[in-house]
């Protein structure tokens, strides 16, 4: 209708001159300046190729493929996902929580990289599949969801927590410390434990039962570099292993990947040189 009554609002004279031409032209700019939508583009349709196995199966793990329409879907790989989840197959199994990076549960390996589903953006410019598979070298429960066991025994093992040896005094509420100290402890107790570091070092891939790995190590360190702290020498003594905190060789793997851009590596070099102190 609107192309229709632009072309009755071209004077006659213009028709008289230029013919079709000239009011095909005038139609074609009125229309582009209303900016009028052309016809609507093909679906664009981007395949996921998603690791699945089920215990309760006796068969081997198998990778499925799920394609998902993009303009009915949201831009992170955890929208593709619950998608697939609540429309196509609702077999499959993966954790997920706070949706925003704060929780950690949907940490899964992406396109051969370690990441949270909720903060990695479907690439939509490459034709090739997003291939999802759970976090490396760790025991899988089922599809997406792999056994965090370990993981968790190991941070109980440094004891996260602050440890005092004169407890509080007589009216004292809470343990204080300077602004220059609790600024030591930035990028570290931001730390969200998704694992993405650990997972994605090789020395944790082949001792995971003996080397405590990047996420635990900095949580590690952490508590060290309190200064409301009592156990620092303690906290050192318990990690001055060979395996516990000497298998890192400072490949980076784990700072490359963190999810909250934090420095792993880093933590565990200061580490090294605070054990100079005990020897």
């Amino acid at each position: 209708m609107i192309l229709s009554r632009a072309t009755k609002s071209i004077p006659s004279v213009f028709r008289q001159l230029g013919g079709a031409n000239v009011t095909k032209t005038l139609v074609a700019n009125f229309s582009e300046e209303l900016k009028i939508p052309e016809q609507s583009e093909a679906n664009k349709i981007k395949y996921f190729k998603i690791y699945r196995w089920d215990p309760e199966q006796q068969q081997k793990p198998y990778v499925s493929t799920y394609p998902i329409d993009l303009d009915e879907c949201g831009p992170m790989v955890l929208d593709a996902l619950n998608m697939i989840k609540n429309e196509q197959d609702p077999t499959l199994t993966f954790r997920r929580s706070c949706r925003e990076g704060i929780c950690g549960s949907c940490a899964m390996n992406i396109d051969g990289s370690n990441g949270l589903a909720c903060l990695t953006y479907i690439d939509q410019d490459s034709p090739q599949a997003t291939k999802v598979y759970p976090l490396p070298h760790m025991y899988v429960i089922k599809d997406l969801v792999p056994d965090m066991g370990n993981f968790y025994e190991q941070y109980r093992s440094i004891e996260p927590w602050l440890k005092s040896k004169d407890g509080k005094v007589d009216g004292q509420k809470e343990f204080l410390q300077t602004k220059e100290d609790r600024n030591k402890l930035d990028g570290m107790y931001e730390c969200i434990l998704c694992a993405c570091c650990s997972t994605s070092c090789p020395s944790y891939w082949w001792n995971a039962d003996k080397y405590l790995g990047p996420a635990v190590l900095m949580q590690a360190f952490r508590w060290i570099e309190d200064s409301r702290d009592d156990y620092t020498k303690e906290r050192l003594e318990n990690l001055d292993d060979a395996f516990k905190l000497y298998r890192c060789h400072t490949i980076m793997n784990c700072s490359k990947v963190c999810p909250k851009n934090l420095n792993p590596g880093k933590a565990i070099a200061k580490i090294k040189k605070r054990m100079s102190s005990i020897h």
